[in-house]
């Protein structure tokens, strides 16, 4: 009973840390009209609170998991949601937008640091019923990134927008107090090593990894307007730098071989970014069909995507379950082929449906959501190795917000300035064809690991 207690402390500890990122990237959405209107900017402008967010975290991730593999992951994540309180404070306090969105990049890069730490945490200490305790985190995230609008629309009528930054103080609290005293310590080193290992850091290989993720995402972000090539190029010139580099050091920020010894992981990445565009498009395009084609009120439209979102929490608890006792090669495969059927019904029935039909559409996609989020997490971490976990977490969590940014880029290119019945339609077919390659996917993985485990056998 007490190993139990404290099993469950040591997951809400990382869970109640690991939900800011989500909640933090969704609340945003309802608050950007209060701060338009404040600071008296265009909604362009304004954006670059959602946009900056999704470019730090997408940089932070696997930097601070470097940095926590290093220097112990109970600090990393402690100090994390130190800066998420410091941006919880200062937001509400800034004077200029140009201080507001610092603070908002200090918040992304503090609970972006989190993520890997606590998915580290629960690699190195939670042995038994590890796909259950991952599956409790992707309950937290996926609820805040369903919630996360609601949320924010009631404290933005409480408190107007800095009451967004408010709502993380207890939040941080809980996760500060239980880590401080579940978390066992880091490994002591003394400062010799301290030095070493803080000179070993691969300073430049992070910096052009930023740089070339920066401008590549720029690129991407572009293609609604007017394209950027010359920051598309400029994003490969640095990335292929980064490769050159990484490739001759002993130790570098991110050891590219290991996308070669180690097959699988690199299609987990894969996999995870296609699971994420088919989520998202899903996830940005539906409220504004919703409320401009079916003319639906906010309230409507919120309470038909809880058809999506609340089958993918309920099945993340048993996809948990289903994880520890089968494996992860049979709900991979069975996510994936949900996704096909969903999407399917999506293209042929979605369009002029009644309620009920649209609920049992959108709860399909949810459950093959819940199943691929879950089972990917736990694919991930098997496949890694353990002294890179919290690195190879971080870069998990890039490929969510490729994943974010690759379907807001395809919504773009449907919608253009029309939201119709046949663009969504059109949505529909996309979202075959990433469930079609997602089992495509998911048949590859499976096969390439019972090889590796028949060769392990002989």
């Amino acid at each position: 009973m007490e190993l139990e207690r404290k099993r469950t402390l040591f997951i809400t500890a990382v869970a109640s840390g690991t939900m800011l990122n989500p909640l933090n990237s969704s609340m945003i959405a309802l608050a950007l009209h209060s701060i338009q209107r404040d600071f008296q900017l265009s909604f362009a402008t304004a954006s670059w609170l959602i946009s900056s967010f999704y470019l730090a975290s997408a940089i932070a991730q696997p930097v601070t998991g470097k940095i926590g593999d290093i220097f112990g992951r109970k600090k990393t994540f402690l100090i994390g949601l130190g800066l998420v309180a410091l941006s919880a404070f200062g937001a509400p306090l800034s004077s200029t937008f140009l201080i507001l969105l610092l603070m908002r990049l200090v918040q992304s890069i503090g609970s972006s640091a989190i993520y890997p730490s606590g998915m580290a945490l629960i690699r190195e200490h939670i042995k038994e019923r590890q796909a259950s305790a991952l599956a409790v985190l992707s309950i937290f995230a996926s609820a805040m990134v369903a919630l996360g609008p609601t949320i924010g629309g009631f404290l933005i009528v409480w408190g107007s927008w800095p009451a967004i930054f408010w709502v993380n103080f207890p939040f941080v609290l809980i996760s500060f107090l239980l880590g401080w005293f579940m978390f066992p310590k880091d490994v002591k080193r003394d400062r010799d090593t301290v030095k070493r290992l803080f000179s070993s850091l691969d300073f430049w290989g992070m910096g052009f990894f930023a740089a070339g993720m920066v401008l590549t995402l720029w690129f991407l972000l572009s293609f609604d307007a007017k394209v950027h090539y010359l920051t598309g190029f400029a994003g490969l010139f640095f990335f292929g730098v980064f490769v050159w580099r990484e490739l001759r050091l002993r130790e570098p920020f991110i050891d590219i071989r290991i996308f070669k010894t180690h097959p699988q992981l690199t299609m987990v990445y894969l996999q995870f970014i296609v699971l994420n565009i088919f989520f998202y498009c899903l996830f940005f395009g539906l409220p504004s069909y919703f409320q401009e084609v079916l003319r639906l009120s906010v309230e409507k439209s919120g309470v038909l995507m809880l058809f999506m979102s609340g089958v993918s929490i309920l099945i993340s608890t048993i996809a948990g379950k289903w994880i520890d006792k089968a494996g992860v090669y049979q709900p991979i495969m069975i996510g994936a082929l949900i996704s096909i059927i969903g999407a399917t019904a999506f293209t042929f029935f979605f369009p002029g449906a009644s309620y009920l039909v649209l609920g049992v559409i959108l709860a399909l996609m949810g459950l093959s959501y819940g199943i691929g989020n879950v089972v990917l997490q736990v694919a991930m971490l098997r496949e890694s190795p353990k002294e890179i976990v919290g690195t190879t977490s971080g870069l998990f969590q890039t490929c969510r917000y490729l994943g974010s940014i690759f379907s807001t880029i395809i919504l773009g290119l449907i919608f253009g300035e029309n939201i119709s019945s046949e663009s969504i339609i059109t949505v529909g077919k996309v979202l075959i064809f990433t469930g079609a390659v997602s089992f495509l996917m998911s048949l590859w993985f499976s096969r390439g690991t019972l090889t590796f485990f028949r060769m392990k056998r002989v």
